[in-house]
Parts: C-alpha cells; sequence; structure tokens
C-alpha cells in the first residue's frame, strides 16, 4: 500500500492522471477480495493488484476507458471458481470494481496521499477508510487516534468509525457502507543477528507489512547492502540493546544471535521490556536450559510464557529460508490474534 499511494501522489503532483480500481463488493462468496487496489496510469503502466488473472486484465482495459473518457464508473464480474481463487474469494460469485478517475493537480487527492504517505513515514497506527454509496467509492479517509478522523465528512465523527477499527479489514454493509483496512501499523520486528535465517526473514517479512530492523555487533553482518528490505540497521551490543533501540508494546523481538550467550542475553532483556513477541531459535534442549537460566537470573518464571520458542510455526523447515517462511507465519498468526486495544 505505501508504494502505491505514494506513486499515486507523486504522479498526481507532476500532473499526471490515474484510475484507480478498487474492489467493493463481492456475493456468493467471503468478500476477503474486498479492497483489493490497483492503479492504472495514463502510460498504460499499472501498480497493485486486484487479483490478477481474467479479472485484473479487463479491469486494465476499463481503466483505460475511464482515463480517457475522465469519469468513475463500477463494473461487476461473473466470476467462475478457478477466478474467485485469484482474489481469495473461497466460491462462485460477483465482484464489483470500482473504477476512480483522479486528474494530475487534483489538490484534494494530493493532501490525502500525502497524508498518507506520512503515516507510512512516522509508523503510528492508521486505518484506511472507504466509504462505498449508490455503487460506487464516494470518499476516502484516514483515522488514528492520534489525529481522529481525516478526509471523511457528511456527518460522520470518530464515533461511527471506532466500532470498525480492528487489526484486520472489515466491511460494514448498508448504505452507506465502510471498508475499514489497517493503513499503517506502528512498531518494529527487531532481528538480533544478521546470519543466514535473517537474510532470508527479513525480505519476507518486509513483503507482509512489518518493518524490520536487523541488530549485529558486527559490521559486516549488519550492512544496508545484506539487508536492503530493512527499515534500519543497527550495530550494537548484545549485553546493552537499550542503549541502541527502545522496545515498545508494538514491537516484535526476534533473536537469532550467532551464539547461545548472546541468545540468553538479548532474550532476559526482552523479557524485561512490554514487546508484544519474544521469540527465539534453537532446540528445545537449548530452550529449557535457557529457562533455567533465566529465573537464576531474576526473570519471573511466568514471564517464560511469553517466549515463543522454538520459534516458528512447526512447518518441519530445515533450511534457512524454510525457517524464515515458518517464522513469518507465527509472525502473521500473533498479529492476526492482537485486539483492537493492543494495536
Amino acid at each position: 500500500m505505501e508504494t502505491l499511494f505514494c506513486t499515486m501522489r507523486d504522479t498526481l503532483k507532476s500532473g499526471g492522471d490515474l484510475v484507480l480500481c478498487t474492489i467493493i463488493a463481492s456475493s456468493g462468496s467471503t468478500p476477503r477480495g474486498s479492497g483489493a487496489k490497483m492503479a492504472v496510469f495514463a502510460d498504460g503502466s499499472t501498480l497493485g493488484t486486484v487479483g490478477g488473472g481474467a479479472v485484473e486484465y479487463e479491469s486494465v482495459r476499463l481503466a483505460k476507458k475511464a482515463l480517457a473518457e475522465r469519469t468513475a464508473f463500477t463494473h461487476g464480474f461473473n466470476l467462475s471458481h478457478n477466478q474467485t481463487a485469484d482474489i481469495g474469494m473461497i466460491c462462485g460469485g460477483q465482484v464489483v470494481v470500482y473504477f476512480q478517475f483522479f486528474g494530475g493537480g487534483d489538490a484534494r487527492a494530493i493532501a490525502f496521499f500525502e497524508a498518507a504517505a506520512e503515516q507510512f513515514a512516522e509508523r503510528k497506527n492508521t486505518w484506511l477508510i472507504t466509504q462505498i454509496s449508490e455503487g460506487g467509492v464516494k470518499q476516502m479517509g484516514i483515522y488514528s487516534r492520534e489525529e481522529g478522523l481525516r478526509f471523511l465528512n457528511d456527518g460522520i465523527d470518530d464515533w461511527d468509525i471506532l466500532p470498525l477499527v480492528r487489526p484486520r479489514a472489515v466491511l460494514k454493509k448498508g448504505e452507506p457502507s465502510y471498508y475499514v483496512e489497517p493503513l499503517t501499523t506502528s512498531g518494529y520486528a527487531y532481528i538480533f543477528g544478521g546470519g543466514h535465517v535473517a537474510q532470508e526473514l527479513v525480505p519476507v517479512i518486509a513483503r507482509v507489512g512489518f518493518a524490520p530492523v536487523v541488530f549485529e555487533d558486527r559490521p559486516d553482518f549488519a550492512r544496508k547492502e545484506l539487508f536492503p528490505e530493512a527499515a534500519e540497521t543497527i550495530v550494537g551490543s548484545f549485553t546493552d540493546i537499550g542503549a541502541s533501540v527502545s522496545i515498545t508494546p508494538d514491537d516484535y523481538v526476534i533473536i537469532m544471535t550467532r551464539g547461545h550467550q548472546a541468545d540468553f542475553e538479548v532474550l532476559r532483556q526482552a523479557l524485561l521490556t512490554p514487546a508484544t513477541y519474544v521469540g527465539v531459535i534453537g532446540s528445545r534442549s537449548k530452550i529449557a536450559t535457557t529457562n533455567q537460566r533465566l529465573i537464576a537470573a531474576g526473570i519471573p518464571e511466568a514471564e517464560l510464557s511469553r517466549i515463543h520458542a522454538p520459534i516458528g510455526l512447526p512447518i518441519l523447515g530445515e533450511t534457512p529460508a524454510e525457517i524464515a517462511v515458518s517464522i513469518a507465519a507465527e509472525l502473521i498468526l500473533h498479529r492476526a490474534k492482537r485486539t483492537g486495544e493492543d494495536t
């Protein structure tokens, strides 16, 4: 979403036209495809997706029509079983795509996408609110607890939106309907150790919306060139992580240093923070020994239940890439289970 919105902002600021294609409704199945977005630009290029396959191919054609006519409209697609799989639906049905034209220089649209870009940069918890009325996207807004509701009007206030603010997307049907989805999330995924698993993990979790930060005590393993998808790389001491980072309740701690002692040092400190997730790589025998050492070091036994170890979901992975997938899956599951208050 960040790349999509920032590119749209830059295109509009430079005077270019574009069309935003958004899945606004579906029937005959669970509406998991709702909210999917794709921008089509004046030169025919695209960014984002509404599912691929025949639906996307036809959507590009219709978006070019909207560009030529400088207009907005909806179009319904009757989907086969295979086409519903493209957009993440369960069985056959209909999906409705809204084609929204934005003209180059549109001051209100630029302000909206500029505000969205600022949220990505600041890493606050924010939600994208799409109001759907009379068969089309009437307006889009941004909600955060710090700044409230912005860019939505017509008598809508924070109390209308608050029940819909959840860690995952929510569709409230009616007239108007609202599609509320997380736009940005605060917090970072701190990866302690820059070895082979970390090098596989960073691009995977960055792709699914986490902001990875690699922390190493070896400069060669904290090079930005090694982790181009990382939000940041830090060279610091594993025995004093607080000197370099301040871990919040929205942060994830993933421990995979080059040695047991460093893993223990980071884990001991991590359990003194309010991190939402603490995971450590290693065998069950190593973890049992580590737990005994933690208790001896003064960590309350109740805190040990916070530790995800062995880290990752049990998919029997062995290679660094497979282990990275299992860890990413566990992070996604943990994030999905968090309540609205936690986010």
